[in-house]
């Protein structure tokens, strides 16, 4: 997969060159390229904001530097009278935004298919809203929420992105059994996890687990997801499971992994 991500604060993404992401670049699974806004800049102090039309507080990012910023990283535009790829091809175009569609597992997974992403990290009071629309044409435009609260910049949204759609990329986690069995894969949060030794500071392994019974694990386990989503996202619950029988999953053979 080749991800482009675009900043006024490129060393942010430093951290992409550790853990299994940086291992994930090295192996060649992930062609990763971040550009400075401000390299697209042409006067001296490299201006990347201006006020707002209409009048209101903050600024807004100008449009000619994401312009140029765009234009070097997707498809080249059409030529005069011929008609634009449209939003059904090319790269995935993603602005991070309070105004956009909550990012979920679901989504993730459907990213992670994708073989170019682009990520626009927006600041202040956001981008020219005609920089959304002319790209609109040359790629698929995506504006993406992580939850209904405001971050400064969309760097940190775009950093939670990148971690969640690239261990979904296949050969990056090492065990891949270890994805299925992980919340929200199954719509349901994941069920609590223990390791040696079998008792800690008076708290003790619960014994299903310890049995050897692998059914019995998987419908424990099983009861687990169903107990902790009641409790903890109730709107995660589909209206005819808020009181289902706790049953084990279809396939009750146990999985087994490393946790990453």
């Amino acid at each position: 997969m080749r991800i482009d991500i675009i900043s006024i604060f490129p060393e942010f993404f430093g951290v992409l060159d550790i853990s299994l992401l940086g291992r994930a670049r090295q192996a060649g699974l992930i062609d990763l390229a971040v550009h400075n806004l401000r390299d697209f800049t042409h006067d001296r102090h490299s201006t990347v904001d201006d006020t707002p039309y209409g009048g209101g507080a903050g600024m807004v990012m100008k449009p000619e530097p994401w312009g140029e910023a765009l234009d070097s990283i997707l498809p080249a535009a059409p030529e005069p009278g011929v008609m634009p790829t449209g939003a059904g091809t090319g790269p995935v175009l993603i602005f991070p935004s309070p105004a956009g569609e909550q990012f979920t597992q679901a989504m993730a997974r459907e990213l992670a298919a994708e073989p170019h992403l682009v990520f626009g990290c927006g600041r202040y009071e956001g981008i020219d809203q005609r920089v959304v629309d002319h790209f609109a044409g040359r790629g698929r435009v995506r504006l993406v929420s992580l939850g209904d609260y405001v971050l400064n910049g969309g760097e940190v949204a775009v950093m939670a992105m990148i971690e969640a759609i690239g261990r979904l990329i296949p050969g990056v986690v090492g065990n891949p059994e270890s994805l299925v069995e992980e919340s929200h894969e199954d719509g349901l949060l994941e069920y609590p996890s223990y390791t040696k030794p079998a008792s800690w500071r008076g708290l003790d392994v619960p014994p299903v687990l310890l049995s050897g019974n692998h059914g019995a694990i998987a419908t424990w386990r099983r009861e687990k997801q169903l107990e902790r989503t009641r409790a903890v996202r109730p709107d995660l619950l589909p209206a005819d499971m808020a009181d289902a029988e706790l049953l084990p999953p279809a396939n009750s053979k146990a999985r087994r992994g490393s946790r990453g």
